[in-house]
Parts: structure tokens; sequence; C-alpha cells
């Protein structure tokens, strides 16, 4: 509502009220005009109060309305298939288990820190291939995890750029909190990934590791048989991967 056009209507109501009736003697009171006048400048004032009031209350709602407004686009469920996908490669994985307790039992069996003599060669040889295929293994996995991860980065792109065009146009609050935390949730997805592909790589070292300690060790009991200590050593035939 306009307040000069409420203003213009007082005032001409107050002017009406204030005229004589027909015949009537007109007697003028200062003081009762002063006061009339006083009581309209009051009555102007308080309505355009409250149509300041009901001006900032209008506009506070719309900005309510905007700030609950949900964000149109939802990346958690992305995040959940690309994060099983690298999960599921681990899970998968062959060889050398990832539980505790199961790969401490395929470490000692296959990885020890020195043969018995009443070990035979056949024995010593098999552990030597069960060790190479574990190696192999883990390398498979590993470059597994790398060639999905490759993948993955693509599908971030993507996603990084719709959840900061989100953000940029963000029109409340909820909004641009939901953005921000999609985006957090994509970054933290990232770092597991990230944590994946360094735990497969790790571990494809590792056991490369073990297999040149449990070979050093399966030389010395050789080269002990050989001296004429213990159980005869037979020679196995050598193929390329030198077992």
């Amino acid at each position: 509502m306009n307040i000069d056009r409420v203003n213009a209507w007082l005032l001409a109501a107050l002017l009406l009220l204030a005229s004589p009736a027909k015949g009537q003697l007109v007697v003028f009171d200062p003081s009762n005009f002063s006061q009339n006048t006083l009581t309209a400048a009051r009555t102007l004032q308080e309505i355009n109060n409250q149509i300041l009031q009901l001006q900032n209350e209008a506009t506070m709602l719309a900005n309510q309305a905007r700030n609950l407004t949900t964000l149109p686009f939802n990346i958690v469920s992305q995040l959940r298939t690309t994060l099983a996908l690298t999960s599921q490669l681990i899970a998968q994985a062959q060889g050398m288990a990832y539980q505790l307790g199961q790969v401490q039992a395929q470490f000692t069996r296959f990885y020890p820190a020195a043969y018995g003599g009443n070990t035979s060669g056949a024995s010593m040889a098999a552990d030597a291939l069960q060790r190479w295929t574990h190696s192999l293994q883990a390398l498979q996995t590993t470059i597994s995890m790398q060639a999905q991860s490759s993948q993955n980065l693509a599908v971030d792109e993507s996603s990084l750029a719709v959840l900061v065009q989100q953000s940029q146009g963000a029109v409340g609050i909820l909004q641009a909190a939901q953005a921000t935390n999609q985006l957090l949730a994509l970054q933290s997805r990232q770092t597991i990934q990230e944590q994946q592909l360094r735990l497969t790589q790790d571990r494809s070292a590792a056991l490369e590791q073990a297999r040149s300690v449990a070979a050093e060790a399966r030389s010395r009991e050789v080269r002990r048989r050989f001296a004429g200590n213990g159980t005869p050593y037979t020679p196995q035939p050598i193929n390329f991967y030198g077992f």
C-alpha cells in the first residue's frame, strides 16, 4: 500500500469531520484544532509503522521460504556406488587374505623365517610357488584398483562441476549447506579410495619383500643340505620363475 496515498485519505477524512453543518456557526478553537492535528499525525505515524512492519514480515517470510528450499541434486547414491566398486575389488582379491586372523596363519605357513631339517625339497618348492602366486594376485588386485580409480576420476570431475554449479546458484542457506555437505562427501570418498589404492600397492610390495625373505630362508636350508647335514636335498626342476 502507498503510504502517501493513505496519508491523503486520512487528511481528507479529518477535513470532512471538521467541516460545519449548513447553517451552523463556525467557531474556531485553536487548542482543539492543535490537539486534533497532533492526534491525526500520531495516527498516521502508527499506520505507517504498521505498513512497514507488514512489509518487513513479508520479506522475512520470502527469505525463509528460500532458505528452506532443498537442493535438487543428490550425489550420495553415486558415491556409494563408486566406493562399492573399489571395495568389491578388495573383497574379491584372491591369494593372501585381508582378514587379520587368516593372513597371520597364511603368512606363518608360507613365509617361514627358516625351514626345518625335515622339510622336503618338494614342500619347499611348493611353498615357493604359492608365494609367487600370492605376489602375482596382489599385483593383479593393485592394477585393477588403479584402473577403477582412473574410471572414477572422470565421474568425479563431472560430479564436482555439477556441485560447484549448484553451490553457486543456491537460493538459500539450506541449498548452500547441502551443496557443501555433498562436496565434502565427494572429498571423503576420494580419500577412502586413495587409502584403498595405497593399501593394495603397499600389500603388493610387502608380499614381494616377504617372498624374497622366504627365498633366502629356502636357500640357506638348501646350502646346508648340500653340505651334508639333515635330509639330503633332491634337486627340483627349475622353471622360468626360478622355483
